[in-house]
């Protein structure tokens, strides 16, 4: 909804909009990270040596995963918000994705990653005991 509310600018109506596309934005987000993740992975692993430490792993690994998410995500995104197929996302490109990225990787590494990882250490520690 923030990127849309950007986009379109902040109203109820907008906002009550955007809510009703969202199922539909959650389904191809979780396609779209699916694809993804290998070709992060190779990408990531041309800047990170596997001995390099875990926060550096994670970090890199973060950042590719925004990049082509987020680089995709701005053209389907706006696919399905306009809920039209056109070229209006290619001509407004390189204005939209580095704000759309700088959110997207604003809230995988100070919301997203840190929950994730709390999540990981109590099933660990639960798994432990």
């Amino acid at each position: 909804p923030l990127i849309s509310m950007f986009e379109t600018s902040f109203s109820w109506h907008n906002y009550l909009m955007t809510l009703s596309i969202i199922p539909f934005m959650w389904m191809a987000v979780i396609i779209i990270v699916l694809l993804a993740q290998k070709p992060a992975i190779v990408l990531k692993n041309q800047f990170v040596d596997k001995h390099d430490s875990f926060g550096a792993q994670i970090t890199v690994n973060i950042l590719c995963n925004v990049i082509i998410i987020s680089a995709i995500m701005t053209i389907i995104g706006t696919w399905i918000g306009q809920r039209q197929i056109s070229f209006a996302p290619f001509y407004t490109y390189f204005n939209n994705w580095p704000r759309n990225f700088g959110i997207a990787f604003a809230v995988e590494a100070l919301i997203a990653q840190p929950i994730a990882r709390k999540v990981l250490l109590f099933k660990h520690i639960h798994l432990a005991n």
